[in-house]
C-alpha cells in the first residue's frame, strides 16, 4: 500500500493530468513524431545472449514498441527474432555478459501450474476483441519464436508480479500486465531515438508530468516500481478520456490522445465507426494494439500454440526496502548477497555509483534477500553509507572540474560543503562523497554502460570526433558520411539528445578510403586526424605538415581544387604515424 503522501500527489497528479487530457494537450507523443526511423528488417529476434549489459542502453524503435518486432537489430530493442548464427562480437569482460534476463536464476520450461502467476494473470483477462482477424498475423508471428516469447517473460520475472498486483488493485484488465514486451521486450534500460526509457517507454516530459524524477543521478522512468504505478495512472485516465474503451485508451498510449481523437473526428465527418479497428492511425499504433492482443492469447493457451512459458510463482519477487538516505550500490549489494548488476537490473533507475541523495529512498531487493540487507542496513553508521574525499582546491580547479573527476555534480558539491556560490579558492578543502569500490564494479552505471557500447567493435574505419562548439550531429554525420541514427547509436545516444563541447564521439566510417592512400606502406599504423583550417593554411602546406599528398586530401574531403578553403572549414587526414618523426 503506497504511503499516505504518495496518494496524495497521484490525486493531485491524476486531477491535474485529466483535466489536460480533456484539453488534448497532454499526449505521449506519437513516437514516428520523435524521430523519423527506416524499418530496416522485418523479422529480427535477437536471441537473449545479444543482450548483454554491452547493450545495456537498448534503444526502442520510436513506436514504442509497436514495431519492436520489425526494429533493427542494434541500438533499437535488442531482442527479436534473429538466428544464433548472427550473434555480434561480443566484450570480453565478463562482468557484461549477463542480460537482465540472465539477473534471474534461469528455470527450464516447463507447463505452467494452475496455481502459478499465468494462471492468476489468465483469470482476469478483460480486453475486447482478442479474436479480431486483425490480431491473427501477430499471434502466428509469435507463435513462430516460441525462444524468443520464453526470454522476454523470463526477463519479466521480477517485476511481473508486482505489475500483476498493481494492475489487478486499479481493477484494469490483466492483459496490460503484458504490455511492457510490446513496449520494450522487458529491458529495464530500454531507450529510444526518440528518448523514451525504461519498460514502459516513458518520454522525457509525460515521465515529469506523472511525478517521474530525471536527474543526474536517477531516471524514474527505468525505476520499475514509480513508472509502473505512473503508466498505470496515465492508461486509467486515457481510459476515462475515451469513453471507458481500453483498445482506444492503448492505441493513445502509443500516439497520443490527440492523434486518437483527430481519427475518431475525421470518422464522425464521414459517418464511419469510431472503434480501434476503424479508425486511420498511424502505421505504428495501428500495429501496436493487436501485438497485445495476440500475445494475451498466446499466455491465455500456450499449448495451443506450441509455446512452453517458464512456470512463475504467484508470490512476490521482489520487495521494497526503504532506505533513509543515499548508499552506495556496489556496497549495497555486497549487504544483499547480491552482484552489482543484478541490484542494478532490479533498480536500472539510478544512472551512477550511488543511489540519488535527495531521493527516493528506497531499494527493490529479491524477497528472500530483504531481511538480510535490512539487517545489515541497521548496522551500517551514516558516514559509510559512501566514501568521503577531502580535496584540496587547486589553483584553476573548478566546481565542475572538481565534480567531474570525482564523478559527481556541482550540486551536491555545493550542498555538501555548505557553499553559497560556485565561488571557490585554491588552497582550501572540499568534502565529497565518492565510490566505495573501484568504478569497474559498477557496469550498469550510465556512464559504464555507454562506454561498454562505444567500445564495441564494428566494421569500418573507427575515428573519434571531439565536439567543438556549434557542432551537430547532423553536421558531424554529413562531415563523416554516416547517418544521424548511426551516429547516435555508436555513442548510446538520440538523435535529439544535446551534444557537450569537447564531447568525444565515435564515427565508424565504412569503405575506407586509407588503403590506397597508403598502397605503397600497406602495414602502417594510422592515426585519423580531425583538422581545422587555420587562416594562412593550404592544401599544400597541410599535406606537406602531416606528410600526404595533396591528391589525398582531396579524395578523403571531395575538395575542389579551385576552391580555396575557408578558415574553420575541418579536414579529415589518414596519417602514417611512423612518418610524422621523422627528420
Amino acid at each position: 500500500m503506497p504511503h499516505t503522501t504518495n496518494r496524495i500527489l497521484l490525486k493531485t497528479v491524476a486531477l491535474s493530468s485529466a483535466l489536460l487530457l480533456l484539453s488534448g494537450c497532454l499526449t505521449q507523443p506519437k513516437k514516428g513524431d520523435e524521430s523519423s526511423l527506416e524499418m530496416d528488417t522485418p523479422n529480427q529476434f535477437t536471441t537473449a545472449e545479444e543482450q548483454h549489459n554491452i547493450e545495456s542502453i537498448h534503444y526502442l524503435s520510436k513506436q514504442q514498441g509497436s514495431e519492436a518486432l520489425r526494429a533493427p537489430i542494434e541500438p533499437f530493442i535488442q531482442d527479436e527474432f534473429e538466428p544464433q548464427a548472427q550473434l555480434p562480437t561480443q566484450v570480453e569482460d565478463s562482468s557484461l555478459q549477463q542480460s537482465s534476463a540472465d539477473m534471474v536464476e534461469e528455470q527450464p520450461a516447463q507447463a505452467t501450474s494452475p496455481t502459478d502467476l499465468w494462471h492468476r494473470l489468465r483469470q482476469r483477462y478483460a480486453l475486447p476483441d482478442r479474436d479480431h482477424p486483425g490480431v491473427k498475423q501477430d499471434q502466428n508471428r509469435y507463435a513462430k519464436h516460441p525462444d524468443y516469447l520464453l526470454r522476454v517473460t523470463e526477463r519479466a520475472r521480477p517485476y511481473l508480479h508486482f505489475i500483476v498486483e498493481e494492475v489487478e488493485a486499479r481493477g484494469m484488465p490483466a492483459e496490460i500486465a503484458l504490455l511492457p514486451i510490446v513496449e520494450s521486450a522487458f529491458l529495464p534500460f530500454a531507450y529510444s531515438h526518440g528518448r523514451a526509457a525504461g519498460i514502459w517507454q516513458f518520454i522525457p516530459n509525460t515521465g515529469k508530468h506523472f511525478g517521474l524524477k530525471q536527474n543526474w543521478w536517477y531516471d524514474g522512468r527505468r525505476d520499475v516500481y514509480a513508472s509502473t504505478k505512473a503508466a498505470l495512472t496515465y492508461l486509467q485516465q486515457l481510459h476515462k478520456t475515451f469513453d471507458g474503451d481500453w483498445l482506444l485508451a492503448l492505441a493513445a498510449y502509443n500516439s497520443g490522445s490527440g492523434t486518437v481523437s483527430r481519427a475518431m473526428r475525421k470518422n464522425r465527418k464521414a459517418g464511419k465507426p469510431t472503434d480501434y479497428w476503424h479508425l486511420d492511425l498511424p502505421k505504428e499504433t495501428e500495429g501496436y494494439v493487436p501485438k497485445l492482443l495476440a500475445l494475451s492469447n498466446i499466455v491465455a493457451d500456450p499449448d495451443a500454440f506450441n509455446v512452453a512459458f517458464t512456470s512463475i510463482p504467484d508470490q512476490p519477487y521482489i520487495e521494497k526496502v526503504e532506505i533513509s538516505g543515499q548508499i552506495d550500490l556496489a556496497l549495497a549489494a555486497e549487504m544483499a548477497e547480491l552482484s552489482t548488476d543484478k541490484l542494478y537490473s532490479l533498480n536500472p533507475g539510478f544512472n551512477r555509483w550511488a543511489t540519488d541523495p535527495d531521493g527516493p529512498h528506497y531499494l527493490l531487493i529479491p524477497k528472500e534477500k530483504a531481511a538480510t540487507f535490512r539487517q545489515a542496513l541497521a548496522k551500517l553508521p551514516d558516514n559509510e553509507r559512501v566514501k568521503w574525499v577531502r580535496h584540496k582546491i587547486q589553483p584553476g580547479e573548478s566546481l565542475l572540474l572538481i565534480a567531474r573527476k570525482y564523478q559527481t555534480t556541482v550540486e551536491l558539491l555545493r550542498d555538501t560543503n555548505k557553499l553559497s556560490s560556485h565561488m571557490i579558492r585554491a588552497g582550501k578543502h572540499l568534502l565529497i562523497p565518492t565510490a566505495t569500490r573501484h568504478l569497474s564494479r559498477y557496469t550498469q552505471s550510465s556512464e559504464l554502460r555507454k562506454k561498454a557500447i562505444q567500445q564495441r567493435q564494428r566494421a569500418g574505419e573507427k575515428i573519434t570526433h571531439t565536439v567543438q562548439r556549434g557542432d551537430t550531429l547532423w553536421d558531424i554525420s554529413r562531415e563523416h558520411k554516416v547517418s544521424v541514427k548511426e551516429l547516435a547509436k555508436w555513442n548510446a545516444m538520440a538523435p535529439k539528445d544535446p551534444l557537450r563541447l569537447g564531447q568525444k564521439l565515435l564515427v565508424w566510417r565504412k569503405n575506407s578510403p586509407t588503403t590506397t592512400a597508403l598502397s605503397n606502406n600497406p602495414g602502417a599504423p594510422l592515426q585519423t586526424v580531425n583538422y581545422k583550417v587555420r587562416q594562412g593554411d593550404s592544401l599544400a602546406r597541410i599535406a606537406q605538415k602531416f606528410r600526404v599528398s595533396i591528391t589525398d586530401l582531396q579524395r578523403w574531403n571531395n575538395l575542389n581544387i579551385k576552391k580555396y578553403l575557408q578558415p574553420g572549414q575541418r579536414l579529415t587526414l589518414h596519417v602514417d604515424v611512423t612518418r610524422q618523426s621523422d627528420g
